[in-house]
């Protein structure tokens, strides 16, 4: 009997706390459920990621003026501008209690208040940076991936169009696309040197191994590594983005070109076709945990809810 007693304190004390952790994980779920898609938020929104007060942070490329890029925040009380004073601002990751984002030939590292410092110049690249895009964190939370899209001025046809893969035009775009790894002290290395699978890379993402994918823009590659290599998963995706598989093996890639987002089976590799029919289709978000993709339209200015179980 004297056993008992605290036996059955403890079962008591574990009944309110799987009590709480519940009513805490409902609260989630209604607090991010009042924030209701599509969501306006700008002039040309890039990528987006959840940060601060797990808030959604949108890279807004606005014009073509110098500083005219911003940043901004999406909450349950609306859309405000959080950050300003970027170029062309367009992969946004939350890392360490920070905002890191590309923009163009550097990086910035934005706090809690929306301060932004440049954490990576132009000088500081092994090799020059042409056109950074995407960020992806890296497996170990100690860095991040950024793709750096090369030579882009070489893809399009005088209609804007991208040259047919088979042309002599493509055979002429030079294969100076990368993809750096950046620590948290700010030591850059390549871990993916140019190559012609891998023609103006915009996307990067990190799989369920910890290894880089990568959306190639121009060829429509997405690379995954098996065997320690780069290797390209089955089809074709010009225009290719933002890169993401969830945990059950399955991958998920957008077309900016094309305005669509598709879902490949992790083992078959079959494609199948999410969104389509949009002005554009940028960098997502991928929410495993609530069964979507966010989605920025960035020609239509909006976010999109994707379902990735239609």
């Amino acid at each position: 009997m004297k056993k008992s007693a605290p036996c059955a304190k403890s079962r008591a004390f574990r009944s309110i706390q799987g009590t709480i952790c519940m009513c805490l994980m409902l609260w989630a779920t209604i607090t991010q459920a009042q924030i209701k898609f599509p969501v306006e938020v700008g002039m040309k929104p890039e990528s987006l990621t959840k940060g601060f007060n797990d808030n959604y942070y949108v890279t807004l490329m606005n014009g073509k003026e110098e500083g005219d890029g911003q940043i901004a925040e999406i909450s349950e009380e609306g859309v405000k501008i959080f950050s300003n004073g970027f170029d062309e601002p367009k992969g946004i990751v939350f890392l360490d209690g920070h905002l890191y984002l590309s923009d163009l030939n550097r990086v910035w590292k934005v706090d809690q208040n929306g301060k932004a410092t440049v954490f990576i110049k132009k000088e500081d690249f092994p090799k020059e940076a042409l056109y950074l895009n995407d960020v992806a964190v890296d497996s170990e939370k100690k860095g991040i991936y950024v793709a750096d899209m090369g030579a882009t001025q070489y893809m399009r046809d005088a209609n804007n169009d991208l040259w047919p893969l088979d042309s002599e035009e493509a055979k002429k775009i030079p294969q100076v696309g990368r993809i750096y790894h950046i620590t948290l002290d700010g030591k850059i290395s390549i871990v993916q040197d140019g190559s012609p699978l891998m023609l103006n890379p915009n996307g990067v993402g990190v799989d369920n191994q910890g290894n880089i994918m990568v959306g190639a823009f121009f060829t429509g590659n997405f690379l995954v590594t098996r065997n320690g290599k780069l290797t390209p998963l089955k089809g074709t995706f010009r225009g290719a983005d933002a890169v993401e598989q969830d945990s059950k093996g399955n991958y998920y890639v957008s077309s900016w070109a094309q305005a669509k987002v598709w879902k490949i089976d992790g083992k078959t590799e079959e494609a199948t076709i999410l969104i389509e029919n949009l002005q554009s289709a940028a960098d997502f978000l991928l929410e495993e945990e609530n069964g979507r993709l966010l989605l920025p339209d960035m020609l239509a200015g909006k976010i999109l809810e994707v379902p990735i179980n239609p």
